[in-house]
């Protein structure tokens, strides 16, 4: 004789459903007042001309938008802010992937390795902007001593206030901190990796290269393209490192999407303004990335198939 599971009735029913709402709603409340309440606060913002001490006095429409795509500087430090962070994205994506397979190679004394990796990452970032307005200024700079040391130089060179160096000089700053924080993750992938499908190509005669571009970076191919997009929507929000080496300067050559929204904001008061300058841009990170969300999905694919 073969039982039979008895079906939940409805009022048990009815009862998981309230309990699994209840366990859900702190999470679902917490959702709400930190990511769904200021968005729509942005939006709203956006479509107002709002002060500090004056928010929603006004609405407006669409004027703030119309008139951040006629800004001229805001145009110009929006398309800063993807060129940096595209740049240097790329860069660290391969340094990362270089030094994490440098981390994978050593075998005594890699902890120690690993920890003086991650010191840049876990300095705090106005430290460190601090650190290198320091090794990079004209008068007493340890570069520029360095540089005249060596005879390179007869003059001291002006890192942070030469249009041509300004960008450069952010852009190494931001490299030699966040590279290892790339690293880390692309380490932590390559030990998820399962050794048998290189240890077979070892044995047929792969050498290292080969094996390197023909098993681990295709099977690493997911996780960098999540790496590189996770790296490029944190890097198109740069700000301390602006702030604190260059101010936006010289003039606006260092001036990014960030930073001028920042000045609109909090120096001219206009927060209605740059609330539609933030909303732009969101769309522009989201354009942007979506080129390398559809590279990972086919990464994935080709992965599993």
């Amino acid at each position: 004789m073969r039982l039979q599971a008895k079906a939940p009735s409805g009022r048990h029913r009815h009862s998981g459903s309230v309990v699994g709402w209840a366990l859900a709603s702190p999470g679902l409340l917490a959702i709400v007042l930190v990511a769904l309440y200021p968005l729509v606060a942005l939006l709203l913002l956006s479509f107002s001309q709002s002060s500090l001490g004056q928010p929603f006095r006004d609405w407006v429409g669409l004027e703030n938008f119309r008139r951040a795509l006629q800004d001229d500087v805001f145009r110009a430090a929006l398309a800063k802010t993807v060129v940096f962070a595209l740049v240097i994205t790329v860069l660290e994506t391969v340094l990362g992937l270089l030094l994490a397979l440098l981390l994978q190679q050593v075998r005594r004394g890699g902890w120690l390795l690993r920890t003086l990796v991650l010191l840049p990452l876990m300095t705090p970032p106005v430290m460190l902007a601090l650190a290198w307005r320091l090794v990079l200024a004209p008068s007493g700079g340890l570069l520029n001593r360095w540089l005249q040391g060596a005879g390179f130089i007869e003059r001291p060179i002006s890192f942070l206030g030469s249009p041509q160096l300004a960008f450069p000089s952010i852009a190494i700053a931001d490299i030699w901190q966040w590279t290892p924080f790339v690293a880390l993750l692309t380490f932590a992938a390559l030990q998820l990796l399962p050794p048998e499908v290189d240890e077979a190509a070892r044995l047929d005669g792969a050498g290292s290269g080969t094996r390197l571009w023909s098993i681990t970076l295709p099977m690493l191919a997911p996780v960098l393209a999540s790496i590189f997009l996770l790296r490029f929507i944190m890097a198109m929000k740069l700000f301390d490192l602006v702030y604190v080496l260059t101010f936006g300067g010289p003039g606006f050559t260092t001036t990014v999407a960030s930073f001028y929204i920042y000045r609109v904001a909090f120096q001219h008061f206009n927060v209605g303004y740059a609330a539609a300058m933030t909303v732009l841009l969101g769309l522009t990170v989201g354009l942007v990335t979506l080129p390398v969300s559809r590279l990972r999905s086919i990464a994935q694919r080709l992965e599993g198939a």
